[in-house]
């Protein structure tokens, strides 16, 4: 009887333990070649090569959105270090009109231009009286193209009604069209030199003309593979105040006329500008990362105080930031510290929030015109160079605006703009010669 309990037991030990070693053998013919495999692919295939499938993985909401016609690209997502980035070739969009450049210029110059003096800069502005402002720029290192031009009505299409609003933009969708035609613009001038000496720009760091910097553009804001822009200030989207990018990157992200007919094939409609550029990027497959910038857009603008819920803040110039492209003015602060927290916290994140955590931003009450001694101000703030630009311009004459622009002139290798009598005369008058 012993025997017989004893015998099925041996037996059933037996086969336990032979499908047990037939579970490893299992596995071990399984994970043996394809350790073989993943160790020949690893060896031929560049390391930038398998950051597809993180991508995919990390980033699958951006993949389906994607147009069918989206190019494939291995994003590298690593920043560079100073020394390689002055060792690429980096080009510097600036846009807009020169209304306060006397103000922002020199501070672009000083943080952005001169902290990269391998940078070629390409100059994209429209005509008017403030124009005269921009011979600021005589002193940047490499200075490749210039376009001045007489801004015109940009026709509008009925793709672009569709997908874009006329909502909460000071000139309606036509604003919105002068703006995109800005940027796309200075685009066609980058791929234009590109094409003229035979070569692609590693980076291209686009900007604004009014857009006041209180520290160096940094290093870690140039990432491959993605495109980086400043936290805050969304507005339903993301922030276009500034972007960096690779060329790639930066072609997808700065066809702002362009993709509009794409956006609307994919179902987009009544989009501001924020929303406007998130779409472009998301749906040609460009991942990004946001931010924090050392800059912020000097206004002229006027709005209430303290914001409503969905209102927008003015930064005094003197906060210590970074404060990320969000508009600012010199003023005394009317809001410091627990008030700026109360104010903040009541802000909608998806709009006009900006980063405001350990003292870094001071409010201004930006209802009225700048106030008083506005310029005392921004001398203390900005420090005894940039203030002896602002003076220089205040003072400067007709014959030495002309002197100095045509200095300008000689440096551009390209140069597209009226005379420069022209333009000095606009914006000085004869009687001030």
């Amino acid at each position: 009887m012993k025997e017989m309990i004893e015998k099925p037991r041996k037996i059933n030990m037996l086969i336990r333990k032979w499908v047990s070693d037939l579970d490893w053998r299992l596995l071990f013919l399984v994970i043996v070649p394809l350790s073989l495999l993943l160790f020949v692919s690893l060896s031929y295939t560049p390391i930038n090569s398998v950051f597809p499938l993180r991508s995919f993985i990390f980033n699958r909401n951006n993949f389906s959105d994607c147009i069918s016609t989206c190019p494939p690209r291995p994003p590298n997502q690593t920043h560079l270090a100073k020394s390689e980035l002055l060792q690429s070739r980096i080009a510097v969009c600036l846009v807009g009109g020169a209304r306060r450049f006397e103000l922002t210029g020199p501070s672009i110059v000083e943080k952005v231009l001169k902290e990269y003096p391998n940078a070629d800069l390409f100059l994209h502005s429209p005509m008017d009286k403030n124009t005269f402002k921009l011979l600021l720029l005589k002193t940047v290192p490499r200075l490749a193209s210039v376009r001045i031009f007489e801004q015109k009505f940009v026709p509008q299409t009925e793709e672009q009604v569709r997908v874009l609003t006329a909502a909460n933009s000071p000139n309606g969708i036509q604003g919105l069209l002068q703006y995109f035609n800005l940027v796309e613009g200075c685009l066609a001038m980058i791929e234009s030199h590109q094409r003229q000496h035979n070569f692609t720009y590693d980076w291209i760091v686009r900007t604004r003309v009014d857009g006041y910097w209180n520290a160096p553009l940094q290093p870690q804001n140039f990432v491959s593979g993605q495109y980086t822009v400043p936290s805050g200030s969304v507005y339903g989207g993301l922030n276009d105040r500034l972007g960096i990018g690779d060329f790639y990157t930066s072609k997808i992200a700065l066809s702002r006329l362009s993709l509009i007919p794409k956006l609307d094939s994919a179902g987009y409609s009544q989009l501001n500008s924020e929303s406007a550029f998130k779409a472009q990027l998301t749906t040609q497959n460009v991942s990004y990362v946001e931010n924090r910038l050392p800059f912020c857009v000097v206004t002229d603008r006027t709005y209430q105080f303290p914001p409503a819920h969905l209102g927008v803040p003015v930064a005094a110039l003197s906060s210590p930031g970074p404060l990320s492209g969000a508009k600012c003015r010199p003023c005394t602060p009317i809001c410091k510290d627990l008030c700026v927290a109360d104010i903040m916290s009541w802000l909608d994140k998806r709009w006009s929030w900006t980063n405001w955590g350990n003292g870094t931003l001071e409010l201004c009450n930006a209802q009225g015109d700048w106030e008083n001694g506005w310029e005392k101000i921004f001398d203390r703030v900005a420090g005894k160079k940039l203030a002896a630009e602002r003076r220089r311009v205040k003072v400067l004459n007709f014959d030495k605006c002309v002197r100095d622009f045509r200095e300008m002139k000689q440096k551009a290798v390209k140069w597209e703009a009226p005379g420069v009598k022209e333009i000095c005369r606009l914006g000085l008058g004869m009687s001030r010669r």
